[in-house]
């Protein structure tokens, strides 16, 4: 059992069914006194994990209602405790009833999340696997229902435990070469620390890439559009979203805020994000929107640069200057994607170069021609090709975990290669081990339970 984080010993109890009515509610029981509730308010004995016709009834004897129960001893259940689910019918009051019985005779309400963190936290699920029964309920599209239910089953927690383990195998190597250095056979000067390490710099950076698609499988992928007054930034929003989110005029500065909408390609998930123009101006309200969009392309996938084509010779001019000395506004290390619009008013036809750096696509956002060109680009950044197999769900923690490991191993590699030091090698591989462990079992950070499982549904 996990002992950093003390486990409640209380009987918890909640409605597991969403709110309003329905044909069937279920209220969820996990703790010592489960069982012995369960049959108090039905006067039922309970065979584990069969179905039984229950009468819930109140402390006078009173029928509230008439449905189903189910009890499943711990350690054998989601919870690792004794759980029951007594299923009525799905009317709020009715549940409410039952509900207050349950507490009545000595359980307590539920926090939101408790069910999943009490799995937790008894060796049931991981943290990744926790994460992604929210990631399920959550999903959007039916490839990040799948990927969720992907992580659920353990796909990534499997990847990720895949390469603690390799870590862990090496960093015995080294340290052993370090303590027992009169031993014949040394691993270091063979190269076959080198080799190994190598091997696993290369499976993290395809666990990486993996997560990094399921992450944006889950969430969207966050495009910003960026450009000058009056380019088509707007235009663009509303041809991608299919309606008119943001107001289109000819007079230049007409978005002054963030609009952003959540549409999808085809079942790929898209945040799309319309920025204020960016020029020199001394009024104060476009200041702060351009402040807001410089905000917005900090943490996107890729921006959307768009231009007006008739501003444009020829794109080598665009590509002769670096893209942040052309627009300051620019974030380096974000990918940019140039949108040539307004084709449809010269002699430039709607077309796509990815050859080149960066990709340029001419398009018209106000009549659509070459609006299927930048769809299929977008989808291809991804890999998306629908329904794809061995993708599980990621969240930005994660990356952000597996991005620390990473630098942890390339640091280490520096050390052995260049400055042939086994010892910093050895620390640098403790480290890469401690964050692979935030992802699925973090040993410390109290703060990270709680504000994972206080974002799950009430019974969950």
């Amino acid at each position: 059992m996990t002992t950093q984080f003390a486990v409640d010993s209380s009987t918890i109890s909640a409605v597991a069914t969403p709110p309003g009515r329905g044909g069937i509610g279920i209220i969820r029981l996990s703790g010592p006194l489960s069982l012995s509730i369960a049959e108090a308010i039905t006067d039922n004995k309970f065979t584990p994990r069969h179905a039984h016709f229950c009468q819930f009834k109140d402390t006078n004897g009173a029928i509230l209602d008439a449905g189903i129960g189910l009890f499943f001893p711990g350690p054998q259940s989601f919870t690792g405790e004794d759980v029951v689910e007594l299923q009525a019918h799905g009317g709020p009051i009715v549940l409410d009833l039952i509900l207050k019985e349950c507490f009545r005779h000595g359980a307590r309400p539920s926090k939101p999340g408790e069910f999943s963190e009490r799995a937790y936290l008894n060796d049931k699920i991981d943290l990744a696997q926790a994460e992604a029964i929210a990631d399920l309920i959550n999903s959007t599209t039916e490839q990040a229902a799948f990927n969720a239910a992907q992580s659920l089953q353990g796909a990534f927690s499997n990847r990720i435990n895949t390469l603690t383990t390799a870590v862990t195998k090496l960093r015995v190597y080294v340290e052993a070469a370090i303590d027992f250095p009169e031993e014949e056979i040394d691993f270091i000067s063979e190269g076959r620390v080198k080799e190994k390490l190598e091997e696993i710099i290369n499976l993290l950076h395809s666990v990486h890439l993996e997560a990094s698609q399921g992450r944006i499988m889950q969430e969207g992928l966050k495009a910003v559009i960026a450009g000058n007054p009056n380019a088509g930034k707007s235009s663009l929003l509303n041809a991608l979203s299919g309606h008119d989110t943001a107001i289109v005029t000819a007079t230049a500065g007409t978005t002054r805020d963030i609009l952003r909408e959540h549409i999808q390609i085809e079942g790929m998930p898209l945040q799309v994000v319309d920025t204020a123009g960016f020029h020199s101006t001394a009024d104060e309200i476009e200041l702060e929107g351009m402040r807001r969009a410089s905000q917005e392309m900090e943490t996107a996938d890729r921006i959307l640069l768009i231009i007006d084509s008739s501003a444009v010779r020829n794109e080598e001019d665009i590509r002769d200057q670096p893209l942040p000395e052309q627009y300051p506004i620019l974030k380096e290390d974000i990918p940019v994607t140039i949108i040539l619009n307004k084709c449809d008013l010269g002699c430039h036809g709607a077309s796509i170069d990815t050859q080149n750096k960066p990709p340029i696509i001419h398009l018209s956002a106000k009549t659509g021609i070459g609006m299927d060109l930048l769809k299929q680009h977008l989808k291809e950044l991804v890999g998306f090709e629908g329904r794809s197999e061995g993708i599980f769900s990621a969240r930005r923690r994660h990356l952000d975990s597996l991005q620390a490991a990473s630098e942890y191993l390339q640091a280490g590699h520096n050390q052995l290669v260049h400055a042939g030091s086994p010892e910093l090698l050895a620390d640098d591989l403790f480290q890469c081990q401690k964050r692979l462990g935030e992802i699925t079992r973090p040993t410390t950070n109290d703060d990270l339970l709680s504000e994972i499982f206080s974002s799950f549904c009430i019974g969950k």
